[in-house]
């Protein structure tokens, strides 16, 4: 048994996410697809897209504020704010300095993060190391993602995928022993090609050309994606276990990134995880990227299936290629 004190706690979650719904069989109108060749291959029925004056940096204020009323402080509470997102309404600044302007969080220092789908957990950990050196007592971690703004709504294959939304953790020290007790991550760019925006960066930046050829746009390799994905998270989740001293039978709920109902199922099958404890709601919202989890989370404690006393194992994967897990006691 691995005898590891928890350091640091979730104490409380949010979610934001856009009024506009776009079902599938809106996107029958727009690409060569079918409700059903979706339903089946991704399990989506339909996403969340916010209007064009709507980007990251309002999304995310949206649930840092939620998240900050429901632990009960103010944004002068807060010491650290952690902001992951792969859709910054800019490049620069930051879209954490922007999110601290909007909240009013003027105290503390702010700072993006940058893992695709998996910054979520990457931010987590990051939170939970300012706290344990002692640098923070209170962490705002906000996953904001408008992932319809680098969708390639041309391309049948990964249109259909996703969606936008935010949502935040107010992460602090712990109190009786809940919180992390373990994470891994790891990442492997030599597969980089796999999930990509080519161009819009410096070394591509934004021409006539690139523009017309949608460069700037969201590229995938599907099987492979797949592939990695399931074995990825799997590992992950399973190291984290081990490193807690616990089994899938230890886990009351495992909440993971929300990308394809395949991936979730034969994640879980890896995993020895049953379906009646994994959390999904894809179906409602897509892949909103580093957003699927803390949205999950939030979803989870209002249908009560997270509780005090919970054991919850969370984990991602996302373009770098980025994957990580996990494991906490709510």
């Amino acid at each position: 048994m691995n005898n590891r004190k928890a350091v640091a706690r979730i104490s409380a979650t949010s979610r934001f996410l856009p009024d506009q719904i776009m079902t599938n069989a809106d996107l029958e109108r727009m690409v060569d697809t079918s409700d059903a060749w979706i339903r089946e291959r991704t399990g989506i029925r339909e996403r969340r897209i916010a209007p064009p004056e709507m980007g990251a940096v309002q999304m995310g204020e949206r649930a840092a504020n939620a998240a900050l009323e429901k632990a009960g402080l103010s944004p002068s509470d807060v010491d650290i704010l952690i902001v992951t997102t792969a859709t910054p309404d800019r490049l620069l600044p930051s879209t954490a300095c922007e999110v601290q302007s909007a909240i009013g969080a003027s105290r503390c220092f702010a700072y993006d993060l940058q893992a695709a789908c998996t910054g979520f957990l990457y931010a987590l950990s990051c939170a939970e190391g300012h706290i344990a050196a002692r640098q923070a007592e209170t962490v705002l971690v906000v996953a904001t993602e408008k992932m319809s703004v680098i969708t390639n709504w041309e391309d049948r294959a990964s249109c259909v995928l996703f969606g936008d939304g935010a949502g935040a953790v107010v992460v602090q020290p712990s109190l009786n022993g809940e919180g992390v007790l373990s994470s891994h991550h790891s990442s492997n760019g030599d597969l980089a090609s796999l999930l990509q925006r080519p161009a819009g960066g410096g070394r591509l930046p934004l021409n006539e050309e690139r523009l017309r050829n949608q460069e700037h746009m969201l590229q995938m390799s599907g099987p492979e994606i797949f592939k990695a994905a399931v074995k990825s998270m799997a590992k992950a989740g399973s190291k984290v276990m081990k490193d807690a001293g616990m089994c899938a039978d230890d886990v009351d709920i495992m909440v993971p990134h929300q990308a394809n109902i395949r991936i979730i199922e034969s994640t879980a099958r890896y995993a020895r995880i049953p379906m009646d404890r994994v959390f999904v709601n894809l179906q409602h919202y897509g892949n909103i990227s580093s957003a699927t989890i803390p949205v999950g989370l939030d979803e989870a404690i209002e249908e009560g299936r997270i509780g005090p006393g919970s054991v919850v194992l969370m984990t991602a994967f996302g373009a770098g290629l980025t994957w990580g897990a996990t494991i906490m006691r709510w």
